[in-house]
This record gives C-alpha cells, structure tokens and sequence, in this order.
C-alpha cells in the first residue's frame, strides 16, 4: 500500500497514536505522519503510507495554518491550559491592543521553542526533560508569520480567537506565550486546529473513526498528491529507465528547462509519478524514488 493518507486528528490523542492507528488498520508497517500536532490540538494530519514515506521530509517544510483560542492572564509551564499554572495576573486589554499586539508578531521573527516539544537534545525529547523537572537553554529560531488576525472580540474570560499563517518549525504555543508577554499579561492556548497545510485543507481530511480495514483504499491519495506543489517534468520510457536506476537526466533533453540549480522537482512519466529529483549541474539527479519503472 503507497500514498497519502489526509486525517482530521482528533483532540486527545498524539500524531504518533493515530499513525499506529492507521498501521494497523491498513495493514501496512511502513507509516508516517508529517509535521506533529498536539494531543489537544485537532485538524489536518497527512499521513504517509508505504514507500510515499521517502517524502516525509518534503512536506514538513510546508506552510501550516491554524485557527487557535488564546486565554490572557494566564501562564503554564507547558504553555497551554493542560499545563500546572504558574502565574496569574489581572486583565485590562481591549480588541485594539491585541491587534497592535498580533501586527507586532507578523513577518520573520525570533521564536523559543516550548521545553514541552519533541524537539532533541543531546538525543532527547525536552518533553522527557520537562517532565524530570529538568531545564535547559533552548535557541531560539527564526521564522515567519505570513499572517495572523484576531476572528473574535474578547470574552469574559478573557479569551479570543485567532487565525494565522506560519512557516515550518513555528509552536503556536510559543507565538502565544510571546503575544502575553507583549501584552504584559501572559497567555496560554486554549485550542488548536490545523486548517491547512501543503496546500491540504481540513475540509480535504476524513475522521479515525470513520475509517476501517475494508474501506481505507478509498481514501489513500497517490503519492504524487503529497508533493503536487512542486513543478513537474514529463520524460520518456527510456529517461524514466535510466531515473528508476538511479541515473541523472540531462536538462536540455527534457522538454521543460527553466530550472535553477537546487529547485526540486517531480518526475512523471505519462500520469505515473516516479519520485522527485534535484537540479544540479544542468541535470536532474534523483532525491528520492517512488515508482520506478522496468525496461519496456
């Protein structure tokens, strides 16, 4: 079994748990999820199944968008309400402030990573050290939010909506925790949905629970469709030959040449998708192959 699988999480359970979920009822033991979520975040999963797993990578570098729920006043040590609170404070914020707040955090910007993440060090979860009680320095990174917006006025609990765009590698509950920290109030997430990502919405995506053994084929995507993104070249049976053998394609007897050096591009031949390809050189060398084709 190979493609793309696209899950609507759902709140609870961790992207690890729903891939084991899909593996077992697929049946088929190479399966991957591409760009974590939360346990208590929902929303739009793609999961990768079979040799479409080679693209894992390609897709975690996508832009995401979330639709996320922000509680003022309020810190945790996990930076969202599932976590032990450690500050409280009195809230005098209006609508417009929040806004001045979200324009503030809109472009490329420095961001920490919350200690509660799957990021590594020295080998190891922070989320593990975290709950040794265990601190360590974290870098921070830099990323980008193409766009974010309040979607609702401030309620009585001091909580509001938010929509955002981000690059790859930004923590919603960082951007949070930084928006409360601006505001001089602090911030926890209270919800997160992921309504989009690798040009996947979530309206595209189907529940765990409405999948079983006897009817997942109908819901695999090709694994073309992860990366359909990416421009696409058409070669001939004796280019798609040489590909699936591992042999780099001369450019200038492909029909489309335009390509700059580091560009990554997806190989087709006739509707078969065959793997993607680097530019280097003035050739195509292939990055990762996913249906090879025999000698015809």
């Amino acid at each position: 079994m190979c493609g793309l699988l696209l899950i609507n999480k759902p709140e609870g359970l961790t992207s690890f748990s729903a891939a084991n979920k899909i593996r077992k009822i697929s049946g088929e033991r190479r399966v991957g999820h591409t760009g974590t979520l939360d346990p208590m975040a929902t929303g739009v999963l793609p999961v990768l199944l079979g040799r479409a797993t080679k693209l894992s990578d390609y897709l975690l570098k996508a832009d995401k968008c979330y639709d996320a729920r922000v509680r003022l006043g309020v810190t945790t040590d996990t930076l969202d309400i599932t976590g032990k609170v450690l500050s409280s404070k009195k809230v005098d914020v209006k609508n417009d402030e929040v806004d001045a707040a979200l324009k503030h955090f809109t472009g490329k910007i420095k961001q920490v990573p919350p200690m509660f993440s799957a990021i590594k060090r020295d080998g190891v979860r922070l989320y593990r050290l975290a709950r040794e009680g265990k601190q360590v320095e974290i870098p921070e990174r830099e990323i980008e939010v193409f766009s974010i917006e309040r979607k609702s006025d401030i309620d009585e609990s001091f909580e509001f909506c938010i929509s955002c765009r981000v690059s790859k590698g930004t923590y919603i509950r960082s951007l949070v925790r930084d928006i409360g920290e601006y505001l001089g109030t602090g911030a926890v997430l209270t919800a997160l949905t992921r309504t989009k990502t690798a040009g996947f919405s979530i309206e595209n995506c189907v529940s765990l629970e409405n999948l079983n053994s006897e009817n997942i084929k109908d819901y695999i995507l090709p694994a073309g469709d992860a990366v359909k993104d990416f421009p696409a070249v058409t070669v001939t049976p004796a280019q798609a030959f040489r590909f699936s053998n591992g042999g780099a394609l001369d450019l200038t007897r492909l029909p489309k040449k335009n390509f700059a050096d580091g560009d990554i591009v997806r190989v087709c031949f006739g509707k078969d998708f065959l793997g993607l390809a680097g530019v280097c050189g003035g050739e195509l060398k292939c990055k990762c192959l996913i249906n090879p084709v025999e000698r015809m």
